[in-house]
């Protein structure tokens, strides 16, 4: 008759080598999802370098509006002042002057958590102290869905990541108007 100690420890062996499968797993899928974001974003630039190529000069084409063309009567779409960027949509490039209204509003939420702190002279924010700051449970999943937005904003030059999962606004994203 097997030990009863013996028998948890099989099973305690066979959960940790599960365990270990399922984390070489994601990190595999982790990789293939880095390069396919990173394909993805490649597009998103192409497209909207062809839409500023192809726009009228100084006209403002939403990048999101029936892929970039004109809206009906041949006028460029130009979003306005208030009208925040709809869900799941596209996050923009930051260049000098464009508002926070242009993201989401889950991404303006990070970027006004990240205001805040310089604003009272702290240092860099985790994605687990953001989560706290949203009053959202730290549990993985919300924090990793943080992290995705605030790697997708430093990607695309709203945020700047001092150290590894240490977040902070770039420079020259200040406030509302993001540039000014």
């Amino acid at each position: 008759m097997p030990s009863v100690v013996g028998l948890l420890e099989q099973r305690e062996l066979a959960a940790r080598r599960r365990v270990d499968e399922l984390r070489e797993e994601a990190d595999r899928i982790q990789a293939e999802l880095a390069v396919a974001e990173q394909e993805w974003n490649e597009w998103v630039i192409a497209r909207s370098r062809v839409g500023e190529v192809l726009a009228p000069d100084g006209a403002i084409v939403d990048p999101d509006a029936s892929e970039g063309l004109p809206a009906p009567g041949g006028q460029p779409v130009r979003p306005g002042p208030t009208a925040a960027a709809k869900p799941k949509s596209v996050v923009p490039m930051w260049h000098a002057g464009l508002a926070w209204s242009a993201l989401s509003v889950d991404y303006q939420r990070v970027l006004q958590a990240l205001a805040d702190r310089k604003r009272l002279g702290q240092g860099p924010l985790t994605c687990r102290e953001m989560a706290a700051c949203f009053g959202l449970d730290p549990v993985p999943g919300k924090v990793e869905a943080l992290r995705s937005k605030a790697k997708r904003l430093t990607a695309r030059g709203w945020l700047v990541e001092s150290s590894p999962g240490r977040f902070t606004l770039a420079k020259g994203v200040t406030g509302q108007g993001g540039g000014s």
